[in-house]
């Protein structure tokens, strides 16, 4: 699955698809559809569209090439069919406050007690609550993805604010929303649970151009 790159570099560079794509480019291989490339580069279907003059996302031939959000920071770990990907799931640790170079207004996607995770891992918030309890959607946005589809998030939902953040709804007992989905800000998108984590609760994290940025300098003061 899932999510999210930073600006282009000039040098060459692997960026994960065909090999000898350059960075800030994808080549297309074998099973790739245009919905799996944007959550790997942590973009939308539209703007990736956009970029490659693209008008009908099911017409792709393997080894061409995309124009991506492509760069150095990390992105979340692709997703590939349910159950086949596994990764560390995120957890709290301590380290510096990564700040965002510009703002987008959030709401509060959960009710809960909360704690800020930080440093190489996440920069998201996990927030305890109860079982079933709505979670919302932080901003208006478009759903990017909604499945169970990579091993330590559970079920989880990516909503597209816009070219450049993205929010990642992880852990929830069930989804209410799917994929190329609009929502507003505010919406329910899934239930509060426990899938592949011990506590019932929500991790969200705010992403810029597929970099964990503090989503706590964007949310309300509670």
């Amino acid at each position: 699955m899932t999510l999210l790159l930073a600006a282009c570099g000039s040098s060459p560079k692997n960026t994960g698809g065909g090999s000898g794509a350059a960075a800030g480019y994808y080549r297309v291989v074998k099973g790739d559809t245009l919905s799996k490339i944007a959550r790997q580069h942590g973009q939308s279907v539209d703007s990736l569209m956009r970029a490659n003059k693209i008008r009908n996302p099911n017409h792709l031939q393997v080894g061409q090439t995309l124009r991506v959000q492509g760069g150095s920071s990390t992105p979340l770990p692709p997703m590939g069919s349910a159950g086949s990907s596994t990764v560390q799931p995120p957890r709290a640790t301590t380290g510096a406050s990564v700040a965002a170079p510009r703002s987008i207004k959030l709401i509060w996607p959960a009710a809960g007690s909360h704690r800020r995770g930080t440093g190489t891992q996440s920069q998201g918030v996990f927030i305890t609550g109860s079982r079933g309890a709505a979670i919302k959607a932080a901003a208006a946005g478009k759903v990017m993805y909604a499945g169970n589809g990579l091993r330590g998030y559970g079920n989880m939902v990516i909503i597209s604010h816009d070219a450049n953040f993205i929010s990642v709804y992880a852990h929830n007992e069930s989804i209410s929303v799917k994929e190329n989905q609009a929502v507003k800000q505010g919406q329910t998108i899934a239930q509060m649970g426990s899938s592949d984590t011990n506590t019932v609760q929500l991790y969200f994290e705010l992403r810029y151009n597929g970099k964990a940025v503090d989503a706590t300098r964007h949310l309300p003061n509670k």
